[in-house]
């Protein structure tokens, strides 16, 4: 593992973003590049990050049109970032709610692990470990995860943890190609894309899907996810269990 790049979607963040923590953003021994994705912000996001790439050489900057949503600012920055060819492209949380030194853990997770493909975040709330969330926000996602699970017919216990890293390959470009079906649950829609697109079969995406506990999660203030975006949510899981039929092991 030589090369990663990270994408980080922002919209309207311009008095949240860590600017010190995004310029010193770097994985010992491997080089980083961050795509700071700018999502149609009306405040001065633009400016804050592209004050960022002068400052830190490897950071691109790519803004969208207009507010087109988490999902496709991601999509769009993932999709540039695979132009570079890396070794590994993932996305973070723009609040930095997972610091970005947590990051390394997720690479060597992928470089030790030759049938790892995929390492995604787990706020998992153990002994040692600083996880601190909203009450309702806690047990409304612990309900979402569970009905997230039964869609995708997978034991996965955070697919909304906004941390994941994904080894760059030719599935991992067809996952990204078209626009999601889903606003908020994109990451479901993403492992569903995996497993309904490898032809090697749900199985194996199951065995190379990772899930790291994190060692710190902290819930940022300003969040733009509100109560009534579970209820969305659930609607938007429907489609993608319809979407994405689970398809048979070629072996």
């Amino acid at each position: 593992m030589s090369r990663i790049a990270l994408v980080v979607p922002c919209y309207n963040e311009e008095k949240r973003l860590d600017v010190a923590a995004l310029r010193g953003a770097a994985v010992p021994g491997h080089e980083l590049e961050l795509w700071l994705v700018d999502d149609g912000s009306r405040d001065g996001t633009r400016a804050v990050l592209e004050s960022i790439a002068k400052d830190r050489p490897g950071t691109q900057v790519l803004s969208l049109e207009k507010n087109s949503g988490k999902a496709e600012a991601v999509r769009r920055g993932v999709r540039g970032a695979l132009g570079r060819k890396p070794d590994a492209v993932g996305f973070w949380d723009a609040d930095l709610a997972t610091p970005l030194d947590e990051l390394p853990a997720f690479v060597d997770v992928l470089q030790h692990g030759a049938s790892v493909d995929i390492v995604i975040g787990s706020r998992v709330k153990l002994m040692g470990r600083v996880i601190e969330r909203q009450t309702w926000r806690h047990y409304a996602g612990r309900l979402f995860a569970t009905a997230a699970s039964v869609a995708l017919d997978l034991p996965v216990y955070d697919t909304q943890c906004g941390a994941k890293l994904f080894r760059a390959t030719p599935l991992l470009a067809r996952v990204f190609d078209a626009p999601f079906l889903a606003r908020w649950v994109f990451d479901v829609e993403i492992i569903a894309r995996f497993m309904a697109y490898d032809p090697r079969g749900p199985e194996h995406v199951a065995r190379s899907l990772v899930e790291l506990p994190l060692r710190t999660w902290i819930d940022v203030r300003g969040s733009k996810l509100r109560p009534t975006d579970f209820a969305r949510s659930a609607m938007d899981l429907a489609r993608i269990r319809r979407a994405y039929p689970r398809q048979r092991s070629t072996r």
